[in-house]
């Protein structure tokens, strides 16, 4: 497992001043909200009138989902945050662990549990640890690689000896290579 920083921006437990930018997040995520809803009750109706249109999709999805569940990760691969909404509360969640910031790749928002406002943008955040411990053979993974292996004696004189040949060639007045 690779060592990564992971960024915090805010104390999500603290108090919290709104910025310009997360007033401006939050307006683009109700205004993107409000536009895919629009889309999606007009590919319903399209679904709707259509029922071979609508077996189709219903396989597209179960597919798609059981493809998504053949992605499981193990704890130990997986990051918790605690993290402040836009709505106020605090919640908690869950990325993968290569992620430094749980608003990457498009999870810059999520439904609050508490109030159940939707796509409430992440404003603060702070990483908590890992969901579980990695086992034992990726824990020898991390341990700090061994140190590289001195070379021999003969080693080294064959390395002075090419570096006396390549000095010498420089010395050489007049020379180009």
């Amino acid at each position: 497992m690779p060592d990564i920083e992971y960024e915090s921006r805010g104390v999500p437990l603290e108090e919290y001043q709104f910025t310009p930018r997360d007033h401006r997040e939050q307006q683009q995520r109700d205004t993107m909200r409000q536009f895919v809803s629009r889309q999606v009750e007009e590919d319903v109706a399209k679904c709707q009138a259509d029922p071979e249109m609508a077996a189709r999709r219903r396989q597209a999805f179960e597919n798609a989902w059981k493809l998504m569940q053949s992605f499981k990760k193990a704890d130990h691969e997986i990051m918790r945050w605690r993290v402040r909404l836009y709505c106020g509360h605090i919640a908690e969640t869950r990325r993968h662990y290569e992620s430094c910031n749980p608003t990457l790749h498009g999870s810059s928002s999520m439904d609050c549990p508490e109030c159940g406002k939707e796509s409430s943008v992440i404003v603060a955040f702070e990483p908590i640890g890992l969901v579980g411990e990695p086992p034992a053979a990726a824990r020898e993974e991390l341990a700090a690689p061994p140190p590289p292996k001195r070379p021999t004696r003969a080693e080294l004189e064959r390395r002075i000896a090419q570096l006396e040949k390549e000095n010498e060639r420089l010395r050489v007045p007049g020379r180009i290579d």
